[in-house]
C-alpha cells in the first residue's frame, strides 16, 4: 500500500469561471454531479508549486520540490453525504517520475510539463508551464500574478469556501472505478488577486470554451496537507 504524502501547497493562484453546469457534466464519470454555486458550475486553472512532498513521516528535508497547474471542476456523489469535492480534469507538473507515480498509484491525470515559478523582489509570481507528455493534447499557460488587498478566511465568503474548501478528490482508474482521496489541511487564508495571462490553452486542452467572463481570482502564499492513500468508491 502507498503512504499517504504531505507536502506542502505554495504560491497558488485561483482563477475561477462559472460556467453551466451541462458544459461540465459530459467531462465527469457517471456517478459524479456538478457542483454549483449560485446556479452555476465552475471551472478552475491552478498554478503553484508542491514543496517539501514526500511519504507522510518523512522529514521535509527529504521531500522534493514539484511545479504543478490544474484544471479542475466542483462535483458531488450520491451516497457520500453530499461531501464537496475536486475533480481534475488535467494536472501538469515538472517531475517525470513523480507524474508516473501520480498516475500509477493515484490515478491522476497528471502530465509531463516543463515549468518555471520565480518569485520577484516585489512579491509578483511568474509563472510559465508548456506540455512535454507524449501523446498529449499541447497545453500551455504564461502568466504573473500576486496578491492585492487584504487577507481573509476563505470559510468567511460563500464563493471562495465554495471553491477551496474541499478535502476529497474523484479519479477514475484504467479500469473505469471511481476512487478517491482525502485530504487534511487547514482553512485557506485568501487574498483578491490580480494576473496578467498572456497565454492559457489548457482549457482548448481538455476540450472546454474558454470562458467570455472574467474569472474571479484569489491568491495564497499556501498551508502544509497531509493526502491519504487513494480508495476505490462503494458502489451506490
Amino acid at each position: 500500500m502507498v503512504l499517504p504524502l504531505e507536502m506542502g501547497w505554495r504560491h497558488l493562484l485561483f482563477e475561477n469561471w462559472p460556467v453551466d453546469a451541462e458544459a461540465l457534466e459530459p467531462h465527469l464519470p457517471d456517478e459524479l454531479a456538478v457542483d454549483t454555486h449560485d446556479g452555476s458550475g465552475w471551472l478552475s486553472v491552478i498554478p503553484f508549486t508542491n514543496v517539501a512532498v514526500r511519504p507522510r513521516g518523512v522529514p521535509a528535508r527529504a521531500g522534493i520540490r514539484l511545479p504543478e497547474i490544474n484544471v479542475r471542476t466542483y462535483v458531488t456523489r450520491d451516497g457520500s453525504d453530499g461531501e464537496p469535492a475536486v475533480y481534475f480534469f488535467s494536472l501538469d507538473a515538472d517531475g517525470i517520475a513523480s507524474v508516473l507515480g501520480a498516475r500509477w498509484f493515484h490515478h491522476l491525470p497528471y502530465y509531463y510539463a516543463r515549468i518555471s515559478l520565480e518569485r520577484s523582489d516585489d512579491g509578483g509570481i511568474r509563472f510559465e508551464s508548456r506540455r512535454r507528455h507524449p501523446g498529449s493534447r499541447p497545453g500551455a499557460y504564461e502568466a504573473t500574478y500576486r496578491a492585492t488587498g487584504d487577507p481573509f478566511a476563505a470559510p468567511e465568503d460563500p464563493l471562495a469556501e465554495f471553491l477551496v474548501e474541499r478535502y476529497r478528490f474523484y479519479t477514475e482508474a484504467p479500469d473505469g472505478s471511481l476512487r478517491y482521496t482525502d485530504v487534511d489541511h487547514p482553512p485557506w487564508t485568501l487574498y483578491p488577486a490580480t494576473a496578467t495571462v498572456e497565454r492559457n490553452t489548457l482549457l482548448a486542452a481538455n476540450a472546454f470554451e474558454r470562458p467570455s467572463t472574467e474569472p474571479v481570482r484569489y491568491y495564497s502564499p499556501g498551508l502544509d496537507v497531509v493526502a491519504a492513500t487513494s480508495q476505490r468508491c462503494d458502489a451506490n
